[in-house]
């Protein structure tokens, strides 16, 4: 029966039980931290072999002769790039690549904006207001980077088919002060929505009042699938092309999770006259990336199939996590009206929506039990979640047993925070 309907006796019976099973699970002294999607030692150690593959190597050189113990090569290794060519569908040589951080590259990308602006534009940081549009509920550190800026940050919401696109249509044909976008369109975090074809075009087709925009397209999941049946991703760069806007967007992606996040290779794609304006930033900044990491990971994948190889591995010991969320959650709260969940094919989260105004007192609760979730509202710009009713389960990190004892405590936890406010409001 849904909590709404139930009577006041019946529902603080509800309340009463779940407050005895919060105490039961409190007593147990849980130290369980789920506020990142981070990958388990299990996932790591699939990709051992990337250490070992210099072991007792005598030669250091890519097919192209480099030396990769020495400076040079300011892009990259070709045969990385061509890994990642293949993971973003944006041709090799307009490729480049960094460390182990994506973010890293987008938070450069964004400095270079508002410090040296694009395509000969002024700089963002010069101009009198500059904002960007912020699919949410979308990715907490994308606006930690315009937040940390100053860039005004405008919310969009995401539907099925991905962000809202009459609204991204409207506001950047009338508004030159918005001068970007954030994405993840595949499996995004934390929806898991995977944008639709018609949205991909909408964005390869957006035409900007600011000639400087640029849109972030963040493609982290683009091999993560979880099953027999993955999403796809219709191929923006060529869709760009199609509609000669190619110069507008900046692709990224990393092997953060597919080797190590600590010691991965991250890439940043983008048009030819992008990548040589970039190119001016990049040989400034740096003599060249870590190319015995990028050699390491060559030897150990070798091409996109290897990569293929070894995300099965990935979906072997994520699936059955993902699967415990969706049961757990579907057993303990599917009757009650009280929230609802995605079912992601792929990606790394979960996304909660519980009864408006208890996201922060679920949150609250879970971490007194003692399980940390991601702060309630951090999906959100300026971590503002209007409704206070979205949360974000990451479940990569612990064993499966954990990860079941943590879920039944979140479960308990939104049944008490939806039972108190009924309660309240019938006062």
């Amino acid at each position: 029966m849904k909590l709404a309907a139930m009577e006041n006796e019946a529902l603080r019976q509800l309340h009463r039980e779940a407050a005895k099973q919060y105490e039961d699970f409190k007593s147990l002294g849980m130290s369980l931290n789920m506020a990142r999607g981070v990958p388990s030692a299990k996932q790591l150690d699939l990709a051992l072999g990337v250490l070992e593959a210099l072991h007792a190597r005598s030669e250091f050189a890519n097919s192209n002769g480099d030396d990769c113990r020495n400076y040079g090569v300011w892009n990259g290794l070709p045969e990385m790039r061509a890994i990642f060519s293949e993971m973003l569908g944006v041709p090799a040589e307009q490729i480049v690549l960094g460390n182990n951080s994506s973010l890293q590259m987008m938070f450069d990308a964004v400095c270079q904006g508002y410090v040296k602006g694009f395509g000969g534009y002024e700089p963002w940081g010069k101009q009198k207001k500059v904002r960007f549009l912020c699919p949410a509920p979308g990715y907490d550190r994308h606006f930690a980077v315009t937040e940390y800026f100053g860039i005004e940050m405008i919310p969009v919401p995401m539907l099925k088919t991905g962000p809202d696109m009459d609204i991204i249509e409207r506001l950047v044909k009338n508004d030159e002060t918005i001068k970007g976008c954030w994405c993840v369109p595949k499996y995004s975090n934390p929806t898991g929505i995977t944008y639709s074809d018609e949205t991909v075009r909408r964005f390869a087709a957006l035409r900007p009042a600011a000639k400087d925009f640029r849109i972030m397209w963040d493609n982290a999941y683009c091999v993560h699938d979880l099953t027999d049946t993955p999403d796809t991703l219709l191929n923006l760069y060529e869709e760009c092309v199609k509609q000669g806007t190619e110069d507008q967007v900046l692709f990224f992606a990393s092997t953060s999770k597919i080797s190590f996040p600590g010691a991965g290779v991250a890439a940043l794609a983008s048009s030819a006259k992008n990548i040589a304006e970039i190119q001016k930033r990049i040989t400034t900044q740096t003599i060249g990336p870590d190319k015995l990491n990028q050699l390491r990971h060559i030897l150990f994948l070798h091409d996109i199939n290897g990569v293929r190889t070894l995300m099965k591995g990935h979906r072997d010991i994520l699936a059955p996590k993902f699967r415990i969320v969706r049961e757990t959650l579907e057993k303990e709260l599917g009757d009650l009206g009280i929230a609802k969940w995605s079912d992601p094919q792929g990606g790394y989260f979960v996304n909660l929506d519980v009864m408006n105004g208890c996201a922060k007192r679920v949150v609250e609760l879970c971490k007194q039990g003692g399980v940390t979730l991601t702060d309630a509202g951090a999906t959100f710009p300026y971590g503002a979640d209007p409704n206070d009713s979205n949360i974000r389960i990451a479940p990569s990190f612990p064993p499966e047993e954990e990860l079941s004892q943590a879920m039944h405590l979140l479960c308990i936890c939104v049944k008490l925070a939806a039972s108190e406010k009924l309660l309240d409001e019938r006062q």
